[in-house]
């Protein structure tokens, strides 16, 4: 009896989840109300507050079901001994080659680059993608220091620069390829983008 409970509390929550997905994917975080995402999921309004204390908590939800891919193809270790420059490429990449195909991916990106304002009532979940975002810049420095370190790139390259920049064209190239997905294939403009990026670092010297 208790672990149907918790299958069903389980499955309660991931019908409020893909609510709030859908519903803040057509109308936006702030037009959408918890009482509108509960009756989507066929819920009463007591079973959203039970899950969730309010809309931060529940974007911080909905990136924690897509986080983990994210993370660890940002933040892992060289286990594969890639060279520097290949390694930063797959990494800064990887958003591209799979948004098209994961729809979770792709309503996240959607609602938080688009969809979302950030007010006081989604401020923790703000907070929480910085947090992420932050982590992510570090691995991503620490992996420039070490193309620097092994003359994959030249001596004078500043990794933070260089860090900051490659990661504003990805988010660039997400943020216009989300308002208008037909326009063009991210993944081929992505990878593209990201080698010119590269080897314009490398010819720096």
């Amino acid at each position: 009896m208790v672990r149907k409970t918790k299958e069903e509390a389980a499955a309660t929550r991931l019908q409020l989840l893909d609510a709030a997905e859908r519903l803040f994917s057509e109308k936006g975080v702030s037009h959408t109300s918890l009482h509108e995402i509960a009756l989507a999921a066929g819920l009463t309004r007591g079973a959203i507050y039970w899950h969730f204390e309010d809309k931060g908590d529940l974007l911080k939800a909905m990136w924690e079901r897509v986080a983990l891919p994210i993370h660890d193809a940002i933040c892992s270790s060289n286990t594969n001994k890639l060279d520097p420059l290949t390694l930063i490429r797959s990494k800064v990449c990887w958003m591209a080659d799979h948004i098209e195909e994961d729809p979770r991916i792709f309503a996240l990106m959607n609602i938080v680059m688009l969809r979302c304002e950030f007010t006081d009532e989604t401020r923790s979940a703000r907070d929480h993608f910085l947090h992420e975002r932050e982590t992510c810049q570090r691995h991503l420095l620490a992996d420039f220091d070490t193309a620097i370190a092994t003359g994959a790139l030249p001596p004078h390259t500043n990794a933070e620069h260089a860090m900051q920049g490659i990661f504003g064209l990805v988010d660039g190239i997400c943020f216009h390829w989300l308002i208008q997905p037909q326009a063009f294939c991210i993944r081929q403009v992505t990878h593209s983008s990201v080698d010119c990026f590269l080897a314009g670092l490398q010819r720096s010297r």
